[in-house]
């Protein structure tokens, strides 16, 4: 997990979305379980704190299979809003210009491993051995 220095000021945050809010049921809304319902509620709180979110995800719209509007309407009516998707906040792209690579303090993903400290890289590397 990668943190600032400064703690005082708000994180960014990017989140995935299927695996992580909801159970995995590509291209359909996985249900929620009590883990998926907590981030949620947690996610919502943070952003009331002044923390940004951006969600980062790899569905995408198109006019047959509209699933990254369904799973940002998903995540509105459950009362969780974005200050960005699948692309940096625009303050940071008039700071470092467009790049594909989100931006952010925190990723939260199903899918990552963590490698920002001796602990985690050790365990990262352990079970990448095993594959």
């Amino acid at each position: 997990m990668s943190t600032s220095k400064n703690k005082n000021r708000p994180k960014v945050i990017a989140v995935d979305f299927d695996g992580t809010l909801c159970k995995f049921d590509f291209p359909k809304i996985g249900k929620q379980l009590k883990e998926h319902k907590e981030l949620l509620k947690i996610l919502i709180n943070l952003k009331k704190k002044g923390h940004k979110l951006i969600l980062w995800t790899n569905r995408g719209d198109n006019e047959k299979y509209p699933v990254l509007s369904q799973a940002i309407k998903w995540c509105s009516d459950k009362g969780l809003e974005f200050d960005a998707v699948n692309e940096n906040l625009k303050n940071q792209k008039k700071i470092s210009g467009y790049s594909p690579k989100i931006m952010a303090d925190i990723y939260i993903d199903d899918k990552c491993l963590e490698f920002g400290n001796l602990n985690s890289q050790n365990n990262t590397l352990k079970f990448l051995k095993k594959l």
